[in-house]
Order: structure tokens, then C-alpha cells, then sequence
């Protein structure tokens, strides 16, 4: 019964029409800022999941998940590595491929580029770049055909489409009477690929192996091999694990160290967009502290009643803390709420934005991606709503433990 009414007059002074209702107005001002805090952190938070989620969907579709190479950029005897590869536990694919630096030019345009020398065939098992070809297959590259498949961004900036012609500039020199001559090549443009990844789709240029190979003068070697993993959350395990099984000698590296830089910019920034934007949260918990405190001053006379007809200091504080605890819940149930809403329609949202104001939020050249995903995770939530409410219980402490002690007869002195 205690329980009961301390419930029920916390409940009733929460909701006083008293002052002309200042006290009503504050408590519901408390109850919108948290609301904003909570929704504004599940929110960023989900963005940042969904930009790290598709980030990595994206790099792992158009690159290996490891790589073995030679420690002198060469591997000899790159079949029988293969061969162990595949033997071993966990390697879906091991694609010999070979990359290079060079030039392409086309008219007075001149780019630097990445060539990958890929075998069309294992290609198209190994990785998801093939499926990413939007007016050509990957056996249009064909040995001694000299096709090319370019990035859209890259075939974009030289202004070519599929059917012409460029001209790659190798940086080994070939000697002749006049000096050393960088060795060119006139290739066709097979058609392009676009992969989503702004890094590949302006500065990578697919080519037959074999034509690589005679390229770039590496006769029977490659540059290494290109491994699928089934979990590729192991591959710098599994890919360590394989060189030493093959003797060691050998140059590795997997997709967590070539994009270690995204991942880390994205946990760091996703840390500190907690702490800053808890701070919302904070000025909501302020703002409990005001309005229990203005209850407290305004309910003197009521605190002495009740004291006098017989009710404990602990039952006043738990009176007073009950407005508090309702409040917390309160703001951050309709947070949690409207942040989950927000996060799970903030693609289409944004477009809408976009398309009324006639701007561009992310640019595929510096964002990898010029969409905005957002993915909930149950556990952000969690330690959100968690959060909140704790602040706004320590908030309740110092105005619920001042009511508590409240003397009867100084109070009621004044009456």
C-alpha cells in the first residue's frame, strides 16, 4: 500500500496544474529533450553500422579477402602455392593474378591507373568483380585480343565508351638506339565496370593474365594469389597460417589491413558521436533536476503534511523519485521509438531531401558510397536507452533526497 501511494502522489504532483501549469510545461520540456537525445544517438549510431556494413559489403565483393605474394613482387612457382590453397580448410578460391602500375591515354588525357592481370575464368568463381560489368562480360577478355575493362569513373574522366581504343604506358622502359623508351601498348575498351567503390571504379583496369604476363615481361610468374575465404573475418589468421605451412618466404596481407584506416575512422568517430551527443541527454537530465526541484520548493506544505501524518523520509524520497524515474522512462520509450523509425526510413528521407533541396549529402569521391544506410543494432539501443535512464536516475538523487529532508514544523511555519 506504501508503494501505492507514493506512486500515486508523485504521479499527481507530476501532473500539477499549479503556477498556471509552469511545473506540467517543464516536466514535458524534460520529457521532449530526452526524447531528441535518445532518437538523435540511435540514430547516428545506426548510420554509422549501416555505412561500416555496406563499406565492407562493397570492398569484399570487388577485392580478395587475402593475398600471398613474392617478397620481390613476384611468384614463381605460383601453382603449386595454388594447389596447397585450395587443400587447405576454409579457402574457397586461390586466383593467380598480376598487378602493376601504369598510364592510360586517350586523346590529350592522361591517368594513372592500377592494371589487374586476372584469368577471366577463375575470375568469375573468385571474386564478385565480374558481376559488377554493366556492357561486358569477363570472358570478353580474351588472350591476345588486348581488351580492356575500365572503371566507369576512369572510363568517365578519359571520355571513352566500349569500342575504343586507349594507350597504356608501362613504367619499365625498353632500351632502343634512342634510349629508353617507356613501352606502350594500344588496347580496346571491352566495356566497364562499376562496383560502387569510388577507389576501384576510377583507379583499376582489368586485363587478360597472359597479356599482363607479356606486358610486363613476367613470362610463366604472376604477382601473386588472390584467396576467397569462406569466413573472410579470418583471413589474416588463415592467410599467415598458409605461408608458414608453405615454407614462409612470402610477402601476405588480407582486406582488414589494406581498409584498416575506414574501419578504424568509423569506430573512432562512432565513439565520439556517443560522448558528444550524450551531452543532449545530459541537458534533459539538467532539466529533470530543475523541474523536481521547482515540485519540491511549490509542495513544502504538502511534504510537512505528510510527514506529520506519519510518512518516513524514505517514503517521501521514493515519492519524489517515482517523478524522476517516469520521466526517464517515459523520454526514452518514445525515443528509442522514434530513433528506431527515423533510422529504418533515413535512406528514403534524405533522398527526399535531396530532391526538394537540390543537394548532394555524400560524394561517392570522398564517402566510398553516395547513399546513407542505416542498420539498428539491438545492442546500440540497449546501451542507449540504458544510459539515458540512468542519468535521468542519478538526476532524481539531489531534488528527491532534499524533499526527504524537509522538517515539518520549519515548513509549516510559513504557512
Amino acid at each position: 500500500m506504501s508503494t501505492r501511494w507514493e506512486w500515486l502522489v508523485g504521479t499527481r504532483y507530476l501532473r500539477s496544474a499549479h503556477r498556471r501549469g509552469f511545473v506540467s510545461f517543464v516536466a514535458a520540456i524534460s520529457v521532449i529533450g530526452l526524447m531528441l537525445g535518445v532518437a538523435t544517438l540511435i540514430v547516428v549510431l545506426s548510420v554509422m553500422n549501416g555505412f561500416e556494413r555496406e563499406l565492407r559489403s562493397r570492398i569484399l565483393s570487388v577485392t580478395s579477402h587475402a593475398t600471398l605474394m613474392g617478397l620481390e613482387g613476384t611468384l614463381p612457382d605460383w601453382q603449386a602455392a595454388r594447389e596447397r590453397a585450395l587443400a587447405t580448410s576454409g579457402v574457397t578460391h586461390a586466383v593467380p593474378y598480376i598487378e602493376a602500375q601504369a598510364m592510360i591515354a586517350h586523346g590529350s588525357r592522361v591517368l594513372g591507373t592500377a592494371i589487374r592481370g586476372v584469368d577471366p575464368a577463375l575470375e568469375r568463381e573468385a571474386t564478385g568483380l565480374a558481376a559488377h560489368l554493366r556492357d561486358a562480360r569477363i570472358e570478353d577478355l580474351e588472350p591476345g585480343r588486348w581488351r580492356v575493362v575500365l572503371g566507369a569513373a576512369l572510363a568517365a574522366e578519359l571520355g571513352v565508351r566500349k569500342g575504343d581504343t586507349v594507350v597504356l604506358i608501362a613504367p619499365e622502359g625498353s632500351a632502343t638506339p634512342e634510349g629508353v623508351m617507356p613501352r606502350m601498348r594500344r588496347l580496346t575498351v571491352a566495356g566497364t565496370f562499376e562496383s560502387g567503390m569510388y577507389e576501384f571504379d576510377r583507379g583499376l583496369v582489368l586485363l587478360n593474365l597472359r597479356d599482363a604476363a607479356r606486358l610486363y615481361r613476367m613470362g610463366e610468374e604472376v604477382s601473386g594469389l588472390r584467396l576467397a575465404l569462406t569466413d573472410p573475418l579470418q583471413a589474416p589468421q588463415m592467410v599467415r597460417d598458409l605461408a608458414l605451412s608453405l615454407g614462409g618466404g612470402f610477402y601476405v596481407s588480407d582486406w582488414t589491413r589494406n581498409h584498416a584506416n575506414f574501419f578504424q575512422s568509423i569506430e573512432l568517430t562512432k565513439g565520439l558521436m556517443f560522448v558528444i551527443l550524450l551531452t543532449i541527454v545530459g541537458v534533459a537530465a539538467f532539466n529533470i533536476v530543475a523541474t523536481l526541484v521547482m515540485i519540491v520548493k511549490e509542495k513544502q506544505g504538502d511534504i510537512a503534511l505528510l510527514r506529520t501524518l506519519g510518512a518516513s523520509p524514505a517514503s517521501i524520497l521514493a515519492t519524489f523519485a517515482v517523478q524522476g524515474v517516469l520521466i526517464g522512462l517515459v523520454g526514452t520509450g518514445l525515443g528509442a521509438a522514434l530513433g528506431i523509425t527515423l533510422a529504418r526510413n533515413v535512406e528514403s528521407i534524405v533522398r527526399s531531401i535531396e530532391g526538394v533541396f537540390g543537394v548532394q549529402f555524400l560524394d561517392a569521391k570522398v564517402y566510398f558510397m553516395s547513399d546513407l544506410p542505416a542498420q539498428v543494432q539491438w545492442l546500440d539501443v540497449t546501451q542507449v536507452c540504458a544510459v539515458a535512464f540512468l542519468l535521468c536516475a542519478l538526476a532524481t538523487i539531489y531534488p528527491a533526497w532534499r524533499a526527504s529532508r524537509t522538517q515539518p514544523a520549519e515548513a509549516l511555519r510559513h504557512d
